[in-house]
């Protein structure tokens, strides 16, 4: 079984579990998974590429951080996209001994450590390397010239060789999202459990209906790839208001693109965003994001979402009861549903009781169940001489 602080148990004594994370110099997403790995398997050490302590909360100090050589290099926690090349080759030289399972939470190549045979490697898959694997999608917005993107291809190529190699000695994935379940399979040609990731659901509550106030909401970070520029000339061009809530440095062109009903509010604290969500009309979520939380927050809070119909979205908005689609990543589209969105006409109760279906408690239960029974199976594996499918939960 699974004791209720961490670890499952390895006859009568605790499991030795490492945790690997690509890089910790910025937070995001990923970290909120970390966050909550950190606390259910706590004993364990973290291994990671990079990591930059003053630029992570505080409480991470009390964490076992163990970076790679890469660490020592210059600048590159400021910078660490410049070395991309050598994150593979300081990931596969990494080689953890000592430890009966592995749970790498993976977006870049952490994923490409080696283990002994007696140990499992669960990788929790935010996506795969979106720059190995989707690089149009990844460069699109940004200000790199043809022969920048024509000299990154045979790079590209060679990485997408290792990422492959590396995925076939990984013991079990789990996927964040339906969507990146399917991209396990056409990238990796490996199967994968979902499991969705954590979010913190009870620092959101409804505000009541006279609460709600006449603006639309953004909550992200301001880089080309979110899609912010959509929601901003459609607010523009509908005169609707619409508030975003973020930073980045996609911020200037978008004050250029905006009209007067749009508001750029900044960098927002986790103490005042619940009531921003709970009196908005709506939230807008124009990007294809491999799951995204913001708009579970939202949901969480009783408000409806309007998003754009791919990705994770499509896990976690319920079209005419939680909010509405747009087919295509186009300003018409988004126009098109947003002109005929009617707020008032989704039930505020049922919008969070789906929300609650993605809470952190949900995400640890089946994480240590996942755990368990791929350890239990591993375990007979190894003792009788047959493979036989770990049964886990599907998200």
């Amino acid at each position: 079984m699974v004791e209720s602080i961490g670890a499952p148990v390895k006859e009568g004594r605790n499991l030795k579990l490492a945790l690997v994370h690509d890089w910790l110099n910025q937070i995001g997403g990923a970290e909120d998974v970390l966050d909550v790995l950190a606390r259910q398997f706590h004993a364990s050490p973290i291994y990671t590429a990079i990591y930059a302590p003053e630029r992570m909360p505080a409480h991470y100090r009390d964490w076992d951080i163990r970076p790679l050589w890469l660490d020592k290099l210059p600048a590159i926690q400021q910078r660490h996209q410049a070395y991309l090349p050598l994150y593979p080759l300081a990931w596969h030289n990494l080689r953890l001994s000592d430890f009966d399972v592995i749970l790498s939470n993976k977006s870049g190549f952490c994923h490409g450590l080696q283990f002994d045979e007696r140990a499992l490697h669960i990788c929790y898959c935010l996506a795969p390397t979106r720059y190995v694997w989707q690089l149009d999608n990844y460069l699109e917005g940004e200000e790199l010239g043809l022969s920048a993107r024509w000299l990154l291809k045979p790079l590209v190529a060679l990485l997408r060789r290792w990422d492959y190699a590396a995925a076939q000695r990984v013991s079990h994935f789990i996927a964040i999202s339906n969507a990146v379940k399917k991209r396990i399979s056409r990238y990796y040609n490996r199967d994968a459990s979902v499991i969705f990731p954590p979010v913190d659901t009870s620092r959101f509550t409804p505000a009541p209906a006279a609460a709600v106030k006449d603006y639309y909401l953004i909550v992200s970070r301001l880089i080309p790839y979110k899609r912010i520029d959509l929601a901003v000339k459609a607010a523009a061009e509908l005169r609707l208001p619409l508030k975003i809530a973020g930073a980045g440095r996609d911020l200037d062109r978008l004050r250029g693109l905006a009209g007067d009903t749009v508001e750029f509010l900044g960098f927002v604290s986790d103490e005042d965003l619940p009531g921003l969500m709970a009196k908005c009309r709506a939230l807008i979520f124009p990007g294809l994001e491999d799951f995204g939380i913001t708009p579970v927050q939202a949901q969480a809070a009783g408000r409806p979402v309007i998003a754009f119909g791919g990705g994770g979205a499509l896990d976690t908005v319920i079209p005419a009861v939680t909010g509405e689609f747009f087919a295509c990543a186009t300003v018409e589209s988004l126009k098109e549903v947003w002109r005929n969105f009617d707020p008032d006409a989704y039930n505020l109760e049922r919008i969070r009781s789906h929300a609650l279906r993605f809470d952190t408690s949900i995400f640890v239960e089946r994480i240590r169940a996942y755990t368990e029974q791929a350890w239990q199976a591993h375990q007979a594996r190894r003792k009788f001489q047959f493979k036989d499918p770990v049964v886990a939960a599907e998200g």
